[in-house]
């Protein structure tokens, strides 16, 4: 087995040798005989004696002969037949009492085999044999979330008991967020083109697309960043280093790149002899930052992860950036900037005294102006902590009549609010309100509640006023808080 002569590129700066390198090349085999998909990848401490075994789910050269394999270090320890294509593989407990040795799952055609010491255990067809209650009542309440087209990835998060969220990505190139108690998409992601690839990496999840680009998104579908690739992508797998609470994720490129992105910034790329089709990231033997990757052609790489190795974003660039070394076009100087200078040199301290007067005026006025918005209860928050309420106003419409909609919330976090009474001042001359007066609902904490009225202008001369909206406690005179609403000219007299 040659060793590879791979070189890792950080940033903008190539590295082309092991020594500054953040992987050593532990082995490299073109003759391996490994087709297979990140899916099918699995790492496992099958006999529990610490050592971390590779489960591969093979697809056979030309899809033919599919067989599951398992490595010990570069080589095949045991090797099965499977009656079909693989399509995934996962490593489960089963059992609590020690030693504690997962079992494998593997899914082949419809059949999904469970292997426990490498030796078959189970095997369940769809459709099979009526299942435990327990089990049936589980899969009916599963069977109730509903998408509108098939999905190709999932990707999990939370408990089922508790609160999950399950993020599918399907053939029609959306993306359907759905959660414990919904049985239709709470969410949806539109994307531009079909998706090669789903990834959760703490709260964002990462999708590769078939245009080339990495896009990051919320659980709400909201669209944080997009990062366009050099070359198409193959594969797509998490990268996490418990040691250093690092979670990345690991593309594999038809370039023969495989790059590593913490969001949209670009930590690491490997070049491989190959393109990469499949990746797993672990503890493999007695390793516990360990890099598994097959080629295209059918070639098995092993890199371990150097203890000192740490990932920064922007690379390892040596020395100042590039954009430092660029001469600015700077202009001559002129008479009238030479005596500026000298000017400012000169009357220096009396500058400073003047700046420092005016910051205090400044200061001193803001002051004043929220003291006295506080005595007046101008403020739309209210600034005592027994009345914790925030009001907003909203004006709709063109005229003559418009719709008022004041949004009163109680900031609180456990007490309700009861007994709170709503007042409008305005220009009886200008303005009409059928209520002026009206008292307030029950307020339960977090809850904003809209309170709606109409005001109707009677001026056909084009002109408007402020009205001004009072929050304030039944028995008192001063408002717990007030608005002031600008209204705006009404639309419809000056079109009449």
């Amino acid at each position: 087995m040659a060793a590879a002569s791979s070189s890792d590129y950080d940033g903008c700066g190539a590295e082309s040798n092991e020594a500054n390198s953040k992987w050593l090349d532990a082995h490299y085999d073109p003759m391996a005989n490994v087709h297979t998909f990140s899916a099918c990848l699995a790492l496992a401490d099958l006999h529990g004696d610490g050592e971390y075994k590779l489960v591969v789910g093979d697809l056979g050269p030309g899809g033919q002969q599919p067989r599951l394999k398992v490595l010990k270090g570069p080589l095949v320890m045991t090797e099965s037949p499977l009656p079909a294509l693989p399509a995934a593989a996962a490593t489960f407990l089963m059992e609590q009492h020690e030693p504690r040795t997962p079992a494998l799952a593997l899914a082949s055609g419809p059949c999904v085999y469970v292997y426990k010491n490498l030796r078959p255990y189970f095997k369940f067809s769809l459709p099979q044999l009526p299942p435990n209650p327990l089990e049936q009542d589980l899969w009916n309440q599963a069977k109730e979330m509903s998408l509108p087209s098939v999905p190709v990835f999932l990707e999990v998060s939370g408990q089922f008991d508790v609160e999950f969220r399950l993020a599918a990505a399907c053939r029609n190139g959306n993306i359907y967020i759905l959660r414990r108690d919904s049985k239709h998409p709470k969410y949806c992601i539109e994307l531009s083109a079909q998706p090669v690839g789903l990834i959760r990496v703490h709260k964002v999840l990462v999708v590769g697309s078939t245009q080339d680009s990495l896009h990051g998104f919320t659980h709400k579908g909201k669209k944080l960043w997009t990062v366009q690739m050099p070359a198409a992508i193959l594969t797509m797998n998490l990268l996490e280093q418990h040691s250093r609470g690092l979670q990345a994720v690991m593309a594999g490129l038809a370039n023969g790149e495989v790059r590593i992105y913490r969001d949209k910034a670009l930590l690491n790329v490997i070049h491989t002899p190959d393109a990469v089709t499949s990746l797993c990231f672990g503890r493999y033997g007695r390793e516990d930052n360990t890099l598994i990757m097959t080629t295209r052609g059918g070639g098995l790489i092993i890199k371990i992860l150097k203890r000192t190795a740490v990932f920064v974003e922007g690379g390892s660039e040596v020395g100042p950036p590039p954009a430092q070394a660029m001469k600015l076009n700077v202009p001559r100087k002129t008479r009238l900037y030479v005596d500026q200078t000298l000017r400012e040199r000169e009357a220096g301290t009396a500058m400073h005294r003047a700046f420092q007067t005016d910051l205090y005026l400044l200061r001193l006025r803001a002051a004043r102006a929220y003291l006295q918005a506080l005595e007046s209860s101008l403020s739309p928050m209210s600034a005592t902590a027994r009345e914790p309420l925030k009001l907003h106003a909203v004006v709709q419409g063109l005229g003559p009549t418009f719709k008022l909609t004041l949004h009163l919330q109680n900031t609180s976090t456990a007490r309700p609010v009861l007994g709170l009474l709503v007042c409008c001042l305005y220009n009886e001359a200008l303005y009409s309100l059928p209520r002026a007066f009206f008292k307030v609902p029950l307020l339960v904490p977090g809850l904003n509640y809209p309170l709606e009225t109409f005001v109707e202008s009677l001026s056909n001369k084009g002109i408007s006023d402020i009205i001004k909206v009072l929050v304030l406690r039944e028995g008192q005179s001063a408002p717990l808080l007030s608005a002031h609403v600008n209204m705006p000219r009404s639309e419809g007299l000056a079109a009449a």
